[in-house]
């Protein structure tokens, strides 16, 4: 006879932003005054802030909300006074830790999961490495097992947290009573670059900084609302190598994202999405990484979703930016409290995201109510 898959589900989720708020039209207006002298950058960085689907930004970096002359991080005739990379990389081990334990309380708090419960640790970030790593100062500061499993994800871009995820279910398969912590933490703003490049000011337009966690196990007979997660898929897609690139340059990390992202999406993922799905319908819950506006706009217009099922996602990129790997429990938050406040019984749904390579990581979801019964729940899965 053949065995059903345990059910493996995030228990909780926490997320966390710095103290700073970057208002978008305000940005936007100070940036110009840097350009000034470059009229038509000044212009083209004003309708791409307007456009890009961003009001309001967190960033770590309070000197990024100051005046045009005082910003280190805003284009100038020289770049003497920018940031090196090593000054941007002790801002981020100063301010990546707090942002990540906020996050992991949270998300412990929110599952009811004791520290002492949690067997592995996933941490995941692009936007800065310190060694000892990030991994072993959580594991310390949370109090977690001194032989807990540590596992660092760096340098994957913005798919990397649905990835944790998938890697994750993939421990529970193997031991079903593991307790899997994932924490996402993203401190992008600290990669503006002082440039009137396009390239550099559109990357500039809609990254923002913050943290987010979850916890993967089994859920008990007392669940909270919670999303289980079935079999993912990750795929290297064709001959995009060289549409998404992120390399360490002098003043942070320079990146460069192809405006043809969008469209390649468009014409590459209708059939890793029906290869996940299987042959069944297109599911009610779309929990799409906003890693920009036209990457939204396309998968709606792709399978015809309505407002209503990409409202987690544009919510999150209007209110927070793109916060790379951290974004999809944001997006995944969201949509669990819009969920909770209707009193939504079980629903399918898919996870999404999309990083360098290009990648594309994809794994079925279903929301799990708290009201619904053990008995039921396992009724739900096996039906």
């Amino acid at each position: 006879m053949e065995h059903a898959d345990p059910i493996i589900a995030i228990l909780g989720i926490g997320t966390a932003v710095p103290e700073f708020r970057i208002d978008q039209a305000d940005t936007a207006h100070r940036l110009a005054e840097a350009l000034r002298d470059s009229p038509d950058s000044a212009r083209w960085a004003k309708r791409i802030f307007k456009q890009c689907g961003v009001e309001t930004r967190y960033t770590c970096e309070p000197n990024l909300l100051e005046s045009a002359e005082s910003c280190r991080y805003f284009p100038r005739s020289t770049t003497q006074d920018a940031p090196s990379t090593r000054d941007r990389m002790q801002t981020y081990k100063k301010e990546s830790v707090p942002l990540s334990l906020d996050a992991a309380h949270k998300a412990l708090l929110d599952g009811n999961i004791k520290t002492s419960d949690i067997t592995h640790l996933f941490t995941v970030s692009c936007t800065g490495q310190f060694l000892p790593g990030l991994d072993t100062v959580l594991a310390n500061k949370l109090g977690l097992a001194a032989d807990v499993n540590r596992t660092p994800l760096n340098f994957l871009g913005c798919a990397a947290g649905l990835k944790a995820i998938s890697l994750s279910r993939q421990v529970l398969l193997g031991n079903q009573s593991a307790k899997v912590l994932i924490v996402c933490v993203e401190l992008c703003t600290l990669h503006i670059q002082p440039s009137s490049q396009r390239e550099a000011l559109f990357a500039a337009s809609f990254f923002g900084d913050g943290a987010s966690a979850c916890i993967i196990g089994a859920p008990g007979p007392d669940h909270k609302d919670v999303f289980q997660l079935d079999d993912g898929r990750s795929v290297l897609l064709p001959d995009c190598a060289d549409e998404m690139v992120w390399e360490v340059g002098n003043y942070g990390f320079d990146l460069y994202l192809s405006p043809s992202i969008p469209k390649l999406i468009a014409s590459l993922i209708p059939a890793e999405v029906e290869h996940l799905l299987d042959g069944k319908s297109n599911p009610e819950l779309w929990a799409i990484h906003p890693g920009g506006r036209g990457i939204v706009d396309s998968i709606q217009s792709l399978f015809k979703l309505t407002d209503e099922q990409t409202r987690p996602s544009r919510t999150v990129l209007r209110d927070y930016g793109n916060v790379s790997s951290a974004t999809l429990l944001f997006v995944l938050n969201e949509m669990k409290q819009e969920l909770k406040s209707k009193g939504s019984g079980p629903a399918t749904g898919i996870a999404l995201a999309f990083g360098p390579g290009l990648t594309a990581e994809l794994i079925p979801i279903t929301y799990l109510p708290a009201v619904i019964s053990q008995e039921q729940l396992i009724g739900h899965v096996r039906a």
